[in-house]
């Protein structure tokens, strides 16, 4: 699997998804396990907010979560909560064992399934045009 690198930010910076309950609610908790470590959280959704990270795309954020290290390595999904976790010394230790054959895929399995039906996990049930930019819709899929 090959790094992704982007513009080094100089802090760590987390993208999530902020038109999703359960992913804010997720990326406020991560600056509060990183406590001493500096953290920006970036929504992903708002108009221009990836432009100062070459590489990462829209659709790639809609896919997962993303974590860029102050040098500009860019991991996504369950490995970057791994990540995020080895920023502290006691998580750390147990953050090492996301890297254990077969562990890592039955991680990254879990988290995309949460990820494709995160505004089905909180309850936002809301068809297109009833959400902003009708995002919604995206992972909502019309029942007839």
């Amino acid at each position: 699997m090959t790094t992704v690198r982007t513009t080094p930010p100089g802090k760590y910076v987390l993208i999530y998804d902020g038109l999703c309950k359960l992913c804010a609610a997720g990326a406020r908790r991560f600056v509060r396990w990183m406590r001493r470590v500096e953290v920006e959280l970036l929504d992903f959704q708002r108009p221009g907010a990836l432009d100062r990270y070459p590489g990462l795309t829209h659709d790639a954020c809609m896919q997962a979560m993303q974590l860029i290290t102050p040098d500009g390595r860019v991991y996504h999904g369950a490995e970057a909560i791994a990540r995020a976790f080895a920023t502290r010394r006691i998580l750390g230790k147990l953050a090492c064992l996301y890297y254990l054959p077969g562990l890592r895929q039955l991680l990254d399995y879990l988290y995309a399934r949460v990820a494709a039906n995160r505004y089905r996990i909180m309850g936002k049930a809301l068809a297109a045009g009833e959400c902003e930019g009708g995002t919604c819709a995206l992972h909502l899929p019309s029942r007839k």
